[in-house]
């Protein structure tokens, strides 16, 4: 079982940035993918971003590239989301989640663990 817990959401204004962290429990963390999704209010978890266990495959969301980062410190069981450039579409409460497969995909059911969320407002 892996607990994850997401942190570093909150109001920023449009172009401004912000740094998601999603710690994890267990001791398995670099075998894991780990994945980036979003929600936002009547619709549906969309994929964001994803990191193989290794940092060596990376896989974005074509509206995020360039302005999002994933990255994963596996010695402290956290892996990272910086977000830069952020427009008012970005508001969304964001997930991580964990694939034991390590499958870098772009697929919600892929994922076996989910954060709570953090929420992400960015005003115009």
């Amino acid at each position: 079982q892996v607990q994850l817990v997401e942190s570093g959401g909150g109001l920023v204004q449009a172009g401004g940035s912000l740094r998601l962290s999603c710690a994890a429990s267990g001791r398995t963390f670099s075998t894991y993918a780990m994945g980036w999704f979003r929600q936002a209010p009547g619709k549906e978890r969309d994929f964001v971003a994803a990191i193989s266990g290794r940092s060596r495959t990376l896989y974005y969301k074509d509206s995020v590239k360039g302005r999002f980062t994933i990255s994963r410190d596996n010695a402290k069981n956290t892996v990272y989301l910086q977000m830069n450039s952020l427009k008012p579409e970005d508001t969304a409460v964001y997930y991580c989640a964990a694939d034991p497969r390590n499958f870098v995909a772009s697929i919600y059911s892929d994922y076996d663990y989910w954060g709570q969320g953090t929420q992400v407002t960015v005003s115009s």
